[in-house]
Formats: C-alpha cells, sequence, structure tokens
C-alpha cells in the first residue's frame, strides 16, 4: 500500500445490504480516516503489493437520519483487512465485529493524493 489520501467505497457481502464512503489515509504503517459519522484508526503491514491490518471505527457525531455501516455502538468497532494495491488503487476486504454480528465486507480505494 502506496503512503497516501484514498476514497473509499464499502459493500457488505454475505448476503446483507449496505454502503458506505469516506476518505482514508495510509501512511507509514498508520491508518486515518473518516466520513459524516465516523473515524477509523488503525494500523498496516505491506508486503509487495499486498497489506492487512487492523482498524477501530469510532462514530463521532451521531445521526438519527443515518445507519453507519458500523456505527451507532457506544464502544469501538475491530475489524480485520488484507488486500492488494497499484500505484493508484486497491482493493481490500474485511471482517467487522459489530456487537454480536460479523459484518464480511469490500472496499476498493482510490488514490487522491500522496501524503509525502
Amino acid at each position: 500500500m502506496r503512503n497516501g489520501l484514498y476514497s473509499i467505497h464499502v459493500d457488505l457481502l454475505d448476503g446483507r445490504s449496505g454502503k458506505g464512503s469516506g476518505v482514508v489515509m495510509f501512511r507509514d504503517g498508520k491508518i486515518l480516516g473518516g466520513d459524516a459519522y465516523l473515524f477509523y484508526t488503525g494500523s498496516y503491514v505491506v508486503t509487495g503489493d499486498a497489506f492487512k491490518g487492523e482498524v477501530l471505527v469510532s462514530q463521532h457525531t451521531p445521526s438519527p437520519d443515518a445507519n453507519p455501516l458500523f456505527g451507532g455502538q457506544k464502544n469501538p468497532v475491530g475489524i480485520g483487512v488484507s488486500g492488494t494495491s497499484t500505484e493508484t488503487a486497491a482493493v481490500m476486504s474485511g471482517t467487522a465485529l459489530v456487537g454480536k454480528a460479523s459484518l464480511i465486507f469490500k472496499a476498493t480505494l482510490r488514490k487522491l493524493a500522496d501524503t509525502d
């Protein structure tokens, strides 16, 4: 995974309905990002064009109208991710442990800017 600011678009799998979008920065093993309701912090390691990591998703703003994919919880949601990347994009999948449920998802990332 190359250092940079990426757009992220998430789709739930396993027959569940749900989508989400935001921005996320990958830089030197650290992950930071968010959207209108959630923020993400975590870390990752790279092996060639593959990467894997862990992310905590926390809600920063509650909304009576929206139901964030991994939000609405009092405690952060832990997510394990893995994927592959090119110079300008990445695809990753993961599993989020939301309460007693496991949500499997796929995400596409598009590089918006360098962070070096």
